[in-house]
């Protein structure tokens, strides 16, 4: 009982993305560019979203809090981290690792049921066009952003605290960069066996159910644009739906890989890499995958910096 209670009082020590390495500053140096330019693309996706009146459509709405997402989530993380490297090492406190645990959690899961409604949008907006301004009315879409914040918070407040319930280890080593519910197990001097088996079957809901509604819906997507005769509106269709798919596929690879596959089937680096991918890299390359491939982004965006520049003149 008192080692219980003294693990709650001793900060975690984290390895770091980059372990005992030597070439620290170079890797630091290319993280901290990514996590600059996604920054600062999802910060002028969103105002841009926020400025142009054309913009203001049910898909951009659900896009924008994409893009909030993908703010938030490098924002819990890299910091800490870059801070841990320029240091030497680093630490962080009982409480600090539960906000991120809460954060990235909440983060995620909001992500995953986002994308899952991002899917339903395209669907109606192709296969039922008619229909679009009355299924998904601006009540319709504050009610899907807010269901996808709602699950995420639900997530979250149930975890973080089972999993910090646990006693810990007297080395605290944490062999990540953050906080994070697989590598936290890892560390506990109890068995977890029950509990990661209750996450790979909630990951069933929280991954695989959104998942195979964003499967059904692209499925049926893809049949309506196969069978539009206009090669233009086949061209605009396929185009938009494939930009979502590429953000789906990129999240959900690394989200199933993490909490799905048994953690004897993965090693720490692995986790590392995987977590690196899916708190950075995915949410730095969602801005350019909606932008560079999407004419009415490249098109808000002339328009604001012409406005600017009339601006100065």
């Amino acid at each position: 009982m008192g080692d219980g209670n003294q693990s709650l009082a001793t900060d975690f020590i984290l390895v770091g993305l980059f372990g005992p390495s030597g070439s620290r500053q170079p890797l630091l140096f290319l993280v901290a560019a990514v996590f600059v330019m996604g920054l600062l693309g999802n910060a002028v996706l969103l105002w841009l979203i926020c400025v142009d009146s054309r913009l203001h459509t049910p898909m951009y709405f659900l896009l924008s809090q994409l893009s909030a997402l993908d703010i938030g989530f490098p924002l819990v993380a890299i910091p800490k981290m870059a801070s841990d490297v320029l240091q030497g090492g680093g630490s962080i406190s009982f409480a600090g690792c539960a906000a991120q645990i809460f954060f990235l959690t909440l983060m995620g899961v909001a992500e995953g049921v986002l994308l899952a409604l991002m899917s339903y949008d395209r669907y109606v907006a192709v296969c039922r066009p008619l229909q679009y301004p009355v299924l998904m009315r601006p009540q319709v879409c504050r009610l899907m952003a807010g269901s996808s914040w709602l699950a995420g918070v639900l997530n979250a407040c149930v975890q973080t605290p089972i999993t910090l319930h646990f006693p810990f280890c007297a080395s605290r080593t944490l062999d990540h960069f953050f906080c994070e519910v697989p590598a936290l197990l890892r560390l506990a001097c109890a068995d977890t066996s029950a509990y990661e088996l209750a996450l790979s079957t909630s990951g069933v809901l929280i991954l695989l159910l959104p998942l195979g509604l964003i499967a059904a819906s692209y499925g049926r997507v893809l049949g309506a644009v196969l069978r539009m005769r206009s090669q233009e509106a086949r061209n605009k269709a396929f185009a938009t739906c494939s930009s979502h798919i590429t953000v789906v596929g990129l999240f959900y690879g690394a989200a199933v890989f993490m909490y799905m596959v048994p953690g004897a089937y993965h090693s720490p680096q692995q986790d590392n890499v995987i977590s690196l991918f899916y708190s950075l890299v995915t949410p730095s390359l969602n801005p350019l995958i909606y932008s560079l491939r999407n004419r009415e982004v490249r098109m808000a965006l002339i328009r604001a910096l012409s406005r600017a520049g009339l601006r100065q003149t």
